[in-house]
């Protein structure tokens, strides 16, 4: 606190002491808020690139999920990766005030140890122990995929939207049609235009213990990775070249989280594609 008052002569006065103590709380608890903080409140330069989430933050919403078929709204991001890394699509639904993760996490089966050695990541442990799932082949199959997604989508009440970026989505499109599966596909994209009003609500949800996930090995390492950027007018996006490890899972988390518009319980005017 000594730095406030060094920082911010007229705090007490002009400024809240309350306030600062709110912001300075939210900064501790999200890493990605900390840099905010401290350069525009303490007067620090600071790097623009910064971690996204607190362990502490995150393991806060650890809990049991109910079947996706409970839950009374869902939304889905889904992030295509190159072919042979990992491929994510989260479902989040909605039950009474919270909203639970559904991470469905692909790679291919060929190779799966050799990545597992290079990313020094346990994938095939998780692939046997039902957390991931591999594709056939040397390439993450599309058409297998859509296949699951298609399943899981036939589970639940309401599937209003899945969030989607232009990365390969039209080889995607494809596998759907020949499947003759219709999906709410919706424009998503993973610049700083899309994705930092999404990561503003997911934080919300995340600080607010609304967002619940059950442990899913996958989507913890992608949180663990998983790092911010700004741009020169404050935007904010997630960065897979500045993460040491594979944030494929969260980055699908907070495109459903924003397309999701958790903030009003009204319908968003999105172009929705059915293919």
């Amino acid at each position: 606190k000594e730095s406030w008052k060094l920082s911010n002569p007229a705090l007490g006065k002009f400024r809240s002491e309350p306030d600062m103590q709110k912001l300075a709380e939210k900064a501790s608890r999200m890493p990605s808020a900390e840099n905010t903080f401290r350069n525009l409140n303490l007067n620090q330069r600071v790097s623009t690139v910064s971690p996204f989430i607190a362990k502490q933050t995150w393991d806060t919403c650890l809990g049991d999920l109910p079947p996706i078929y409970e839950c009374d709204e869902v939304w889905a991001g889904l992030d295509l990766s190159a072919r042979t890394d990992l491929t994510a699509c989260v479902f989040v639904g909605k039950k009474g005030d919270k909203f639970y993760a559904y991470p469905v996490v692909w790679t291919p089966e060929v190779g799966l140890v050799d990545r597992a050695k290079r990313d020094r990541v346990p994938y095939d442990l998780w692939v046997k122990q039902g957390y991931m799932f591999t594709t056939p082949g040397a390439t993450v199959d599309y058409e297998y995929v859509a296949k699951h997604i298609g399943e899981v989508a036939s589970d639940v009440k309401i599937l209003h939207a899945i969030a989607f970026d232009r990365w390969r989505i039209d080889v995607f499109k494809k596998e759907c049609d020949k499947l003759g599966l219709e999906l709410p596909l919706v424009p998503f994209g993973q610049g700083f235009k899309d994705m930092s009003p999404a990561l503003d609500t997911v934080e919300a949800q995340l600080l607010n213990a609304r967002i619940v996930h059950n442990n899913n090995p996958a989507l913890n390492m992608a949180a663990a990775n998983a790092v911010v950027v700004k741009d020169p007018a404050g935007g904010r996006k997630l960065d897979k070249s500045k993460a040491t490890n594979r944030i494929d899972p969260m980055v699908a988390l907070a495109m459903a989280c924003g397309v999701s518009n958790f903030e009003e319980t009204k319908q968003a005017t999105y172009n929705i594609y059915f293919v």
